[in-house]
């Protein structure tokens, strides 16, 4: 409620309020009186006339009876009388009186009344008995009534008008000052000037007003202070602005130059690793050509250590041209389809021969509950588990190396896998933890004396986990080992079943385990127990008719006395027998297979195991009572060579046919693909380059077949291939890659690998030896090299030379012809097939100048090639000069 409000109530209620109840007094004290008046009246009236009227009745004076009544009948309010005597009866009666109850006799008058209708009784002295009734009407009592208070009312209202309109004028008075100042108080607020106040006569309000005006005063002096520092502050800030702009310039023009050094760097770093590596792969082609010459045993060992040496830094320029492609932000991820089982098994067998001499078990374990088909890059995650698995063989001596791979989350189309990869070694502190991942940093400054690296592999893993969406971490302890783990999201398809589908069934079959390493004992006890086999001690398995063993071997059942307690084992099982050896197949020693089985090397892959151990119960529901001496349990296996160059498919097929190993040809993709619809294989030795469909769009076709050929292992063979070739290769469904010469080791060990069955090489046949040439220059033909990667054999080494030099003349004319039209593609198709060619005949001169140009031609392009072209001539006409001697007896030194 107002101010203004609550004076108006206050001078207005109260006054009225008073002057109400005065109004109401007053007119009911009047009110009373004129009652008594009235009574007194009427009561003075009728004493003065009852005792005539008494006398006058008793003396039977009508006349004078009348008179009397007549007299109290004119007074004003009397409207009837009515006489009676002693007898009741009526005697006079003037006016109709209304009925009423009689009153007791009294000695004075009796007035009763009733509202407006009044009766007065008396008796009439002188007549005994006789009674005066008077009907009295009361009426103007209440109409006088009414009148003074409708004129105290109308008082009551006209003192109201009066005390508002005083109430009004003083309220007026009083709010304006008021009003004046809150109109100025708002004016301050809103951070306006307001005008000075009035000051009014009131003291209280000159003084509120005087105070106001001089706060106003005092604000307007504050605000014109206030302004004056906000300008100041203001030039100070544009100034500061200014500098901080111009500062701002300087580091994004600084920026943009250390973005650019960054760039030129990263773009110098993979120019260079790239150049590094072109000569590079040719020194470490030359060196493995050396190798297979005859050379003295120091000779020998310094090329050991150029190998090496330059093995060493290939990796240290792969490791920098990955680093480098992170760095710039130009490392793309792939999506392909990937199976964790065949990855991780994959990794493993690459770093078998690092953990095999020293006698660690490496182990992988992937849970039952990872999908088989996943969606991620396969490439850098091989990359990353390769480089943790590395690492912990390494840095291990003694102990395992085990590799986990389980479900940490799964939702929808999408799961998060944990790898973790632990091993038994040195450990690390917790400060060698935290510089664990920075590039170019190792735990402890001696161990790249010891162990060698460059400290680039932790910061490219941890670099490739983050950019695939994941986070590494490492826990160790010093001489307790550790445990480097990285989660990984992954795609999968959205209706992927819990746990994966059994890859065989045994139906129940008694399996005889028996392997020394705990945690691959285990693995392989949930294997076997998936597959719906029954596992059984090796001593329950005389009276139980196992149907297969599997047996892993240490190092004393190696030695002699070892091997003959094998075979008394072997032959009391009964049953075919898979031996586990910790050791790469060269250096197994023969041994004893009784029953039939075979001999697989740690760490094994669950597709070598599936495969063996379906071949080993095949072959014993075939052949209950097998040979004892007999040690290959199964028949030939099926091999597909697909190159568009015929000495290379004759070299393979010489190299690789065997009793257990026939090869079928193909010329093209789409002669391999007809052979494909018609029959299985069980590996295929593809050719990347060649005319009509290509090994790559060969491969998508074979895999499109489905049934048995999505799973058939495709190898590429080619004689030219980078890592970011190898990448795309695999990437494009193959399995792996073989780089041309073929090394006949590397292609034994991979052909175990995927099929249990290595290369049948005659190792008693020498080559022609070639004395160690003096020659600076390198030489046209060289027949002993050339028996050496025809796999000893010379007449394949001389047909070989001789198709090689009778494609001569077609390679020429298509060299000439891509020069001529400018067409670098044509060309590199011709420099590549040449390369190809010369990779398995004895010309050194020619393979070195083929693979120099098909190097120069990827990377630098077709400017780079035209100065080694007369030579690339020149050694042409130099080898069909040879041709034209036909020497009826080569030396098997250079000619």
């Amino acid at each position: 409620m107002s101010l203004k409000t609550r004076l108006m109530l206050a001078i207005l209620a109260l006054p009225l309020v008073l002057f109400a109840l005065l109004v109401v007094a007053v007119t009911e004290l009047e009110d009373r009186h004129h009652r008594q008046q009235l009574r007194e009246r009427l009561t003075e009236a009728t004493d003065l006339l009852t005792p005539s009227l008494g006398r006058a009745l008793a003396d039977g004076a009508t006349r004078e009876l009348e008179g009397l009544a007549d007299r109290l009948l004119d007074l004003e309010d009397v409207r009837a009388l009515s006489i009676r005597d002693a007898d009741g009866q009526r005697r006079l009666e003037l006016g109709r009186l209304r009925q009423a109850a009689d009153l007791s006799p009294q000695e004075g008058p009796a007035l009763i009344e009733d509202g407006r209708h009044w009766r007065l009784q008396a008796a009439l002295p002188g007549a005994p008995g006789a009674l005066l009734m008077l009907d009295i009407d009361a009426s103007t009592l209440p109409l006088t009534y009414y009148r003074h208070l409708a004129g105290g009312g109308l008082l009551l209202m006209i003192v109201g008008l009066l005390l508002f309109l005083v109430g009004y004028g003083l309220s007026r008075r009083l709010t304006q000052p008021l009003e004046d100042v809150t109109r100025s108080l708002e004016w301050l607020t809103a951070g306006g000037a307001p005008q000075p106040l009035s000051v009014p006569k009131e003291t209280e309000l000159a003084r509120l007003a005087q105070g106001l005006n001089a706060l106003g005063e005092h604000l307007a002096s504050a605000r014109d202070d206030l302004q004056a520092q906000i300008e100041q502050a203001t030039g100070e800030l544009q100034e500061s602005m200014e500098t901080i702009e111009v500062q701002n310039i300087k580091l994004d023009l600084a920026h943009r130059r250390a973005l650019e050094a960054n760039r030129a760097k990263s773009e110098f770093l993979a120019n260079m690793s790239h150049e590094i590596r072109t000569p590079l792969n040719g020194i470490i082609g030359f060196c493995r050509l050396l190798q297979r010459t005859e050379m003295a045993p120091r000779q020998r060992e310094w090329l050991d250590h150029v190998q090496r040496a330059c093995d060493n830094l290939l990796m240290l320029v792969n490791d920098v041209l990955d680093f480098s492609k992170i760095e710039a932000g130009r490392l793309e991820l792939e999506h392909a389809e990937l199976d964790m089982v065949a990855l991780v098994d994959e990794v493993l067998g690459l770093q078998a021969p690092q953990a095999q001499p020293k006698g660690i078990q490496v182990l992988g374990l992937v849970y039952d509950d990872v999908p088989e088909t996943l969606s991620g890059d396969p490439l850098r995650i091989r990359q990353v588990l390769t480089n943790l698995v590395g690492n912990a063989v390494k840095f291990t001596e003694h102990g395992d190396v085990i590799v986990r791979v389980m479900v940490e989350q799964r939702s929808g189309g999408h799961v998060v896998l944990r790898v973790a990869v632990s091993d038994t070694g040195i450990g690390m502190s917790d400060d060698a933890q935290r510089r664990l991942f920075q590039a170019f940093r190792q735990a402890d400054a001696s161990h790249q004396r010891e162990f060698g690296g460059t400290g680039l592999g932790l910061a490219i893993s941890r670099q490739l986990v983050e950019q695939m969406g994941g986070k590494i971490c490492v826990e160790s302890a010093p001489n307790e080992g550790s445990t480097f783990s990285f989660t990984l999201p992954l795609a999968c398809p959205p209706d992927a079943a819990e746990e994966r589908e059994p890859e065989i069934r045994l139906d129940g079959q008694r399996v005889v385990l028996q392997e020394p390493h705990g945690p691959t004992r285990s693995a392989l006890r949930h294997l076997l127990g998936r597959w719906e086999g029954r596992v059984i001690g090796e001593e329950l398995a005389p009276g139980h008719d196992a149907s297969l063993a599997v047996l892993g071997l240490t190092d004393a059942d190696l030695t002699p006395s070892g091997q003959a307690a094998l075979q008394r084992r072997l032959e009391c099982l009964g049953c075919p027998a898979m031996l586990l050896v910790n050791a790469s197949p060269p250096d197994l020693p023969a041994l004893p297979l009784p029953h039939g089985g075979e001999v697989l090397s740690k760490p094994l892959s669950r597709r070598t195991l599936v495969e063996s151990v379906s071949r080993a119960l095949t072959r014993a529901r075939r052949d209950p009572q097998p040979d004892r001496q007999t040690q290959a349990p199964n028949g030939p296996l099926s091999l597909l060579v697909v190159d568009d160059t015929e000495s290379n498919r004759l070299l393979l097929q010489e190299l690789i046919s065997g009793p257990q190993l026939e090869v079928g040809l193909a010329a093209s993709g789409e002669e391999a693909l007809a052979m494909a619809e018609e029959r299985c294989f069980d590996v295929v030795l593809m050719d990347i380059r060649m005319r009509g469909m290509d090994g790559v769009e060969t491969t998508r076709a074979l895999r499109a077949l489905g049934g048995h050929w999505r799973h058939v292992p495709i190898i590429a063979v080619t004689a030219h291939v980078q890592n970011e070739q190898r990448r795309q290769l695999l990437q494009n469904g193959l399995d792996g890659v073989l780089e041309k010469p073929l090394d006949t080791a590397q292609l034994s060990s991979l052909l175990r690998h995927h099929l249990g069955v290595g290369l049948a090489l005659d190792e008693d046949d020498e080559a022609p030896r070639a004395d160690p040439a003096t020659d600076n220059e390198l030489a046209s033909v060289d027949l002993a090299l050339g028996t050496q990667l025809a796999g000893g054999r010379e007449a394949l080494a001389r047909k070989l030379l001789g198709q090689l030099i009778d494609s001569l003349d077609e390679s020429e004319a298509q060299v000439r012809q891509a020069m001529k039209d400018g067409d670098a593609e044509a060309l590199l198709d011709a420099i590549h097939a040449l390369n190809g060619a010369c990779r398995y005949c004895g010309v050194p001169r020619l393979g070195l100048l083929a693979e120099t140009l098909e190097t120069r031609l990827r990377s630098r392009g077709l400017d780079a090639v035209t100065p080694l072209l007369p030579d690339l001539y020149a050694a042409m006409a130099a080898l069909r000069d040879w041709q034209a001697a036909k020497p009826a007896s080569t030396s098997p030194s250079a000619a």
